[in-house]
């Protein structure tokens, strides 16, 4: 190899040497970039999180408030009537947990509430195989009670309207200044 090739080479690599900085820096500027966007980013989706958080919470608040007034003003489920209204009643014990949204009590009977904005067969679900057994151990003075059952919502698709009263569950919905119970086949579990 000649000087001249050789001082060409040179100059040719220190060139490539250049450009590759240069792209290098280039590149660290958009990552540096993406990578302040993305924390933007993040931080909006935690903002929206927590107000869709709250937004579910104070749905359910609103929820759980009409139906315990409506049934405070009117104690009655599937025409037995109840003594005693109460709302958020939690119980715990050693491996059970549960909270129950509205409890109706008379000298035999209680009647669980549970309260959704917007049911779904999963809400039916856990009500019928869980909240009655759960009630019983969390509070066993009532373990000799009747147990009666009932899901509140502001919204319900027939399939499970229908479901419900299958298998017994009271139905409560709002229709204007009082919430419409349909309660029918109501039963004890």
């Amino acid at each position: 190899m000649t000087d001249n090739e050789l001082k060409e080479l040179v100059a040719g690599l220190a060139v490539s040497n250049a450009e590759l900085v240069l792209m290098s820096k280039e590149t660290n500027a958009k990552f540096a970039e993406t990578e302040a966007q993305m924390k933007r980013t993040d931080a909006t989706l935690e903002r929206m999180g927590i107000t869709l958080g709250n937004h579910t919470n104070n749905s359910g608040s609103i929820t759980e408030e009409y139906f315990y007034n409506s049934l405070k003003a009117k104690p009655v489920l599937g025409g037995v009537r109840y003594d005693r209204v109460d709302r958020n009643i939690k119980g715990i014990i050693p491996k059970v947990e549960d909270e129950f949204d509205i409890v109706m009590y008379n000298g035999d009977s209680i009647a669980l509430i549970e309260c959704k904005s917007k049911a779904h067969e999963t809400d039916l679900r856990k009500l019928i195989d869980n909240k009655a057994n759960n009630f019983r151990t969390l509070f066993p003075d009532y373990k000799d009670y009747k147990i009666y059952l009932g899901l509140a919502s502001f919204s319900f698709y027939d399939e499970l309207k229908e479901m419900a009263k299958e298998k017994g569950i009271a139905i409560l919905k709002n229709t204007g200044d009082l919430p419409e119970i349909e309660a029918d086949n109501l039963q004890a579990y």
